[in-house]
């Protein structure tokens, strides 16, 4: 299998819990990475990405911290979601992927990075509509991107909900509630951010959004294409 091309990639959320992981996998593959992170942070940016120190939630700094042609992985989010943190959402989530949109647009960047949420979901609504108008904003930008849709990426620090994955395999065995079971299904660290590198190294066509669901991730390998589950919305080019 060819290398990939290198490009350009900066990551908004690089230190923390997907952020760290993919940023090492995009250094090994050749990538020029650039994370974005407060000072207290910068000490945990990965070797081979360049720091920049700036602040997320402010579109100037997020601006700043891009290069002509790069893509921009927004990762930025509250850390350990709950139904109890609805103003984080607010003052986090929503505010920082705004700023991210503003940057994105002002550059003019040919590919935004962008991990939503399933939906719909019957429980964590505020979580639901905080990262749904993060979606929102990206089409009436009109940005090229790609959003993710995962539900709970076990790894470390995260592995709660190993205790009912049989009750969601049953579930996935029966009709009335496969769909469901599947778009709300988990997956893996590993498999999210070999589904994030393959979304900066396969780009949609200019003007369209992407959206990869549960099973596309669940399939992802840093050595396999992902199409399943997969579809293109708002296809605008220009």
């Amino acid at each position: 299998m060819a290398p990939p091309t290198p490009r350009d990639v900066t990551i908004t959320g690089g230190t923390g819990y997907v952020g760290r992981p993919l940023g090492e996998a995009l250094v090994a593959r050749g990538h020029r990475v650039r994370v974005l992170a407060r000072a207290a942070s910068l000490s945990r940016v990965v070797d081979g990405a360049t720091a920049v120190q700036g602040d997320a939630l402010d579109a100037g700094s997020v601006e700043r911290s891009l290069v002509a042609g790069a893509t921009l992985v927004h990762l930025v989010g509250t850390p350990h979601p709950s139904p109890s943190k609805a103003a984080e959402f607010e003052a986090v989530d929503v505010a920082s992927i705004l700023a991210s949109v503003r940057a994105a647009s002002r550059a003019r960047l040919p590919h935004l990075v962008y991990v939503s949420v399933a939906h719909p979901a019957p429980v964590m609504r505020a979580y639901v509509d905080a990262r749904s108008r993060g979606e929102a904003a990206i089409v009436a930008a009109g940005l090229t991107a790609t959003i993710l849709r995962p539900w709970y990426v076990l790894g470390p620090g995260h592995r709660w909900p190993l205790i009912v994955l049989p009750l969601v395999a049953l579930a996935e065995r029966v009709p009335a509630t496969r769909d469901s079971a599947r778009r709300l299904g988990f997956v893996t660290l590993a498999q999210m951010v070999a589904a994030l590198v393959h979304a900066v190294e396969h780009p949609p066509e200019r003007g369209e959004r992407r959206i990869v669901a549960v099973p596309a991730i669940r399939a992802a390998s840093l050595n396999a294409t992902v199409d399943a589950g997969e579809q293109v919305l708002a296809p605008t080019r220009h």
